[in-house]
């Protein structure tokens, strides 16, 4: 009875010590710089939120939140290189709506997105929008543009942020709608695909409204429509897709952030507090009403069920529309 009174005492000595030292970890973070693997090149939608909510998150913690974007393979280079690092609080993973396609793409990931990461919250969710290079294409409306693509199958080619992301199932879903061929051309992100839009060197890009918000309001782009269910307030002059008569073209990507499987729950809830007030401040919903994105309140399991139930959607559509790899 002794030894098992002892036993008893030695385990609630060490759960004590346990809860201390976790408690620890949060009181003592940050003590240094934190970075946001970004797995996309400067530039793209995920750089249009991650950048102002690393500036906001530096204020909030006095430690820097750097970004650093690591490109390729839709996203998939970046994801593989957050799971593998550290689980110590420093690092964390910027994901996208792409991370929930890409287990039906690539059958290769070294890494699992539901599996090898923590769901610490949803930071933004614009809508798709059809963009095009108004020197480049005629077209004033959506209806005009599906007239032309279908007169000319495979003249016109279309950009996105790399294969296996949203811009590329947009564009897919897009032509299996109106019936049309248009030739893929994938990038590295969804910033140098919108430098070439915008250069003439691809005609069109079914793109996230938070890398084509700037160029649109500089007359660089023409907007056709949003791939949405109703007009976005920062752009009340850009049509829904059913407006401009395609039904059934709705497409929004999401941006979130993830931890290494094995980051301290305390951090994670600390994390989850920060980014829950900094999405509350003046200038990150300024910001985010510009990129066409509302401010979400999802965060942890839910956040985690959300990302589980987009990864089982996409396999059907990709299943479906059979669509592969360029």
């Amino acid at each position: 009875m002794r030894i098992k009174a002892v036993h008893i005492a030695m385990l609630a000595a060490m759960a004590g010590f346990s809860t201390i030292a976790g408690n620890a970890h949060a009181q003592g973070w940050p003590q240094k710089q934190i970075t946001f693997i970004v797995p996309f090149a400067a530039g793209g939608g995920t750089d249009a939120f991650a950048r102002p909510l690393a500036a906001q998150l530096d204020s909030q913690l006095g430690k820097r939140v750097i970004i650093e974007n690591r490109a390729g393979a839709g996203g998939t280079v970046g994801a593989s290189a957050a799971a593998k690092a550290a689980p110590d609080g420093y690092t964390f993973f910027m994901g996208a709506a792409h991370h929930a396609i890409a287990p039906s793409l690539y059958p290769n990931l070294d890494y699992d997105i539901e599996k090898d990461f923590i769901p610490v919250a949803l930071i933004s969710r614009p809508p798709q929008v059809v963009v095009v290079n108004p020197d480049k294409v005629q077209a004033k409306t959506l209806g005009e543009f599906i007239a032309f693509a279908k007169a000319n199958p495979d003249k016109l080619s279309y950009g996105s942020a790399g294969a296996g992301t949203t811009h590329h199932l947009a564009g897919e879903l897009f032509k299996i709608l109106t019936q049309s061929k248009i030739q893929h051309v994938p990038y590295r992100g969804a910033g140098p695909a919108m430098q070439d839009l915008i250069a003439g060197h691809v005609p069109v890009v079914f793109d996230g409204l938070g890398s084509s918000a700037a160029p649109i309001r500089a007359g660089q782009l023409r907007a056709l429509a949003i791939a949405a269910p109703k007009r976005v307030p920062a752009f009340p002059d850009i049509p829904t897709a059913a407006e401009a008569g395609l039904q059934n073209y709705e497409v929004a990507t999401w941006y979130g952030l993830f931890a290494p499987k094995g980051t301290p729950a305390d951090i994670i809830e600390r994390m989850k507090k920060e980014l829950k007030e900094a999405l509350q401040t003046t200038a990150i919903k300024d910001a985010w009403e510009r990129n066409g994105s509302d401010v979400p309140d999802v965060a942890g399991p839910e956040f985690g069920k959300m990302v589980s139930a987009d990864v089982a959607r996409w396999r059907k559509v990709v299943t479906e529309a059979g669509v592969k790899l360029d």
